[in-house]
């Protein structure tokens, strides 16, 4: 596959070589620079000749040109995200180079446009008909300062994601109710065959440069995505100097009982451009010490990210190769494990007893990310034929994610999941102009193969290896009328074939009645899928004060594939349902702006006539096929109160019910509403950004605000059944207040639950485990030293 890969870009390159010394000079060229209000280069300005139908893109020092244009008088235009949109006359003359300087404005109508990779191709997010949510490197920089912890950062910022775990396991942390994909640079990290639910935490956020999340079903980069994505995408060095640093030192610590609790983090990134090169260098080491909670007692180690030592090493090379061809080499590591001597004491969910910890011989092998590795190879560029440009990467990707001890394995055992990716992505974008109407095509081929399995660390198999080959073709288009009328429609065929060889069921124990479940030779097969998808949407931007949108799109997951086969109580895995779920996802919204407020509401169905639900069953996780319906709402308001504030709110709802006899009401009295682990409680978070004094003082303060949800009735012992308890109101403040002491040098207090609230999080209350009914993370600090050179 990496070889096709390779050859694919190579084709590319000789193919327009060819192409170009095969074109004579009939016309004159067009040459320029383009730069934003503080002269730095204008990079990925879209430029425009319409007349001639020839569109192109800025390079890193905000170049552009144009060749072969017959003589004559042309409208150049140059739009780019958040500039205000510049339209210059210009004359070419034959065998003539007119060159032209061109300087953009900051756009003053809206808050901010950001790029988002909804479509898999470059557009604002007032063109994207649904729901998008974009977190930017100043946002992640401020965020830090209080927590590494991606759940954390995620849960305030991001409405419909489920409230954050607060573990090293984002088991509960769904979105819109279901699963979701997590990618690195469009690199997928989610492990879909076994879902193990680590991903989340895949990397440092020292490294990124922005998050985009997608909310509601979707198949537009393949298996995994049934509730949405979320896109990390690294670092990039946006600079003209040859030599940058940023280093930052923390020292973090409860505020509680300050005993046990230090500990430290040191991050080191150099960028720099140089002609046709560039490049960033990261590495990154944390330890934390004991996690306590509101009332100074250590936090159980199960998932814990206490007494944990973290590793984060990235490398970016970037050379241009010509105006028309970049390449772009990039490998992240992340290892993240626990090494702890507490042992966890279970609590007692009916009677209100926390799960605590106490000193111990801790058994198995530390838990948390052994590894994970990240290889890409990127080539982008235009192929000279019709404006079309391109992008071809070839990536790798490996995790070994090791779970706790757990004695529902006879005589004990520690599992881990290991999952291997590798994969080619050849993309191309042809944009078409007219006098009315402008139009964009995106249109390419996916190929992966996926091998997941999960073994315990002795090496007894518990989820034999999953063999996974991916190819799918796809097209997107996109058309837009009169500047405010945008219809969006694609289509991708899913070819799947998984390899499972024959293989031995584990034996497990009911560790509450010590019932044993044999083992069972089951005989292994492949299990193919052959599945189009379809995604359509129209927007209208009216006004700035009203732009409607209506979507639909579906979603394709072979759910958890490794539940199923490990739990399987037939000789032949044939007999087992392992179909696929497609899921339709309905969604309706409108954004309304006003100077420099932004208003958006959004409300979804979203559908799959098979379920994936996970369900505990005689001591083990069995996945539950009933037909299920989810639906819910989300609003959020921005607004730049004063140049000095900025502030913003938002609030989620999601519901969902389980269709048990399939006889398409969800009203029957067997008809459930979803458990906890899928639909989350109610969510209403807020944030108060203040430049107190600009340039040298500034505080942040976050709220989020957890609310009730209550669903189910108490079982015959008078608790809840496994994922079905209520949800009891929570609210917590995070802030952090930075000081610059000079311009490379500032100071940043960070506090976690400033108001040292002892609650208990939403996963230990709809959990209902005796042996995971944990109390969230109290007071704690977290002082930062930031230098830049």
């Amino acid at each position: 596959m990496i070889r096709i890969g390779f050859i694919l870009c190579l084709c590319l390159i000789i193919n327009t070589k060819l192409i170009a010394q095969n074109q004579q000079e009939t016309g004159g060229s067009i040459s320029g620079i383009v730069t934003t209000i503080d002269k730095s280069p204008a990079i990925g300005a879209t430029v425009q000749l319409k007349a001639v139908n020839k569109t192109t893109v800025t390079n890193s020092k905000g170049e552009f040109d144009f060749k072969n244009i017959k003589s004559g008088s042309y409208e150049l235009s140059v739009s780019m995200i958040g500039q205000e949109k510049l339209t210059k006359s210009i004359t070419v003359e034959a065998n003539q180079t007119t060159t032209i300087i061109i300087q953009l404005e900051p756009a003053q109508k809206q808050l901010a446009e950001v790029i988002v990779s909804a479509g898999r191709t470059r557009e604002t997010i007032d063109e994207v008909p649904s729901s998008v949510s974009i977190i930017g490197s100043k946002v992640i920089e401020k965020n830090i300062n209080i927590t590494t912890n991606l759940g954390d950062i995620l849960e305030n910022r991001v409405s419909g994601l489920a409230p954050s775990t607060g573990l090293s396991s984002n088991f509960g942390q769904t979105l819109r109710g279901r699963s979701l994909l997590i990618m690195i640079d469009g690199i997928p990290q989610s492990t879909p065959l076994r879902n193990g639910a680590m991903d989340i935490r895949a990397l440092d956020p020292a490294v990124i440069e922005r998050i985009e999340v997608v909310k509601g079903a979707t198949a537009i980069y393949g298996n995994g995505a049934a509730g949405g994505l979320i896109n990390y995408f690294t670092r990039n060095p946006r600079t003209t100097k040859v030599f940058n640093s940023l280093t930052s030192i923390s020292s973090t610590g409860s505020l509680v009982k300050k005993g046990n609790s230090m500990g430290g983090r040191i991050s080191q990134m150099l960028f720099g451009d140089k002609g046709k090169f560039n490049y960033v260098l990261s590495g990154v080491y944390e330890q934390t010490g004991e996690q306590k909670d509101a009332n100074g007692d250590v936090l159980p180690p199960v998932y814990g990210l206490g007494e944990t030592d973290s590793y984060n090493a990235f490398a970016k090379l970037g050379y241009e190769i010509n105006s028309n061809h970049k390449i772009q080499a990039s490998y992240n590591f992340y290892s993240s494990r626990q090494t702890t001597n507490y042992l966890t004491v279970n609590g007692n969910y009916r009677n209100g007893v926390k799960t605590t910890a106490r000193l111990g011989e801790s058994k198995g092998v530390p838990q948390g990310v052994r590894g994970n590795h990240n290889l890409s190879l990127q080539m982008t560029g235009k192929t000279g034929i019709a404006g079309t440009s391109y992008d071809a990467d070839i990536y790798y990707q490996s995790v070994d994610n090791v779970f706790f001890y757990s004695e529902v394995f006879l005589d004990g055992g520690v599992s881990r999941i290991l999952s291997k990716k590798s994969g080619a992505r050849l993309v191309f974008n042809t944009p078409l102009t007219a006098k009315k109407m402008d139009a964009n095509f995106t249109y390419g081929l996916d190929a992966q193969r996926d091998i997941t399995s999960q073994p315990l660390v002795d090496g007894r198999v518990w989820v034999p290896a999953m063999n996974m080959f991916n190819l799918a073709p796809f097209v997107q288009t996109k058309f837009t009328f009169f500047d405010k009328l945008i219809v969006k429609g694609g289509i991708r065929y899913e070819k799947v074939n998984i390899a499972v060889d024959d293989y031995a069921t584990l034996p497990t124990k009911n560790t509450a009645t010590n019932v044993v479940t044999p083992s069972m030779n089951v005989k292994g097969g492949d299990l193919k899928y052959n599945t189009v998808v379809f995604n359509a949407g129209i927007r209208y931007n009216i006004s700035d004060y009203f732009a409607p949108y209506l979507s639909f799109s579906q979603g394709f997951s072979v759910s958890d594939i490794g539940l199923v086969l490990r739990s399987a109580r037939v000789n032949e895995i044939a007999k087992i349902n392992t179909d696929a779920v497609v899921i339709d996802n309905y969604e309706v919204g409108f954004v309304s702006k006003f100077k420099k407020f932004r208003f958006e509401a959004t409300g979804y169905i979203s559908k799959s006539s098979l379920g994936a639900n996970s369900v505990f069953q005689n001591g083990v996780f069995v996945v539950q096929r009933a037909p299920e319906r989810i639906y819910g709402f989300e609003i959020s308001a921005d607004v730049q109160l004063t140049k000095n504030i900025q502030t913003g709110l938002s609030y989620s709802y999601v519901e969902g019910k389980i269709d048990a006899n399939n006889n398409g009401n969800f009203k029957d009295a067997v008809d459930e509403y979803l458990p906890g682990q899928r639909a989350a409680p109610p969510k209403l978070a807020g944030h108060i950004d203040y430049a107190i004094l600009p340039g040298k003082l500034n505080i942040l303060m976050q709220y989020t605000g957890i609310l009730n949800r209550d669903r189910f009735a108490r079982n015959s012992s008078g608790s809840y059944d496994p994922y079905k308890a209520p949800v009891t109101a929570y609210h917590l403040v995070n802030s952090s207040i930075g000081y610059n002491l000079n311009e490379s040098t500032s100071m940043v207090l960070g506090i976690e639950n400033l108001f040292n609230k002892d609650y208990f999080t939403a996963r230990s209350q709809w959990g209902a485990f005796n042996d995971s009914y944990t109390k969230g993370k109290g007071a704690s600090f977290r002082l930062t030293l930031n230098v830049k050179l």
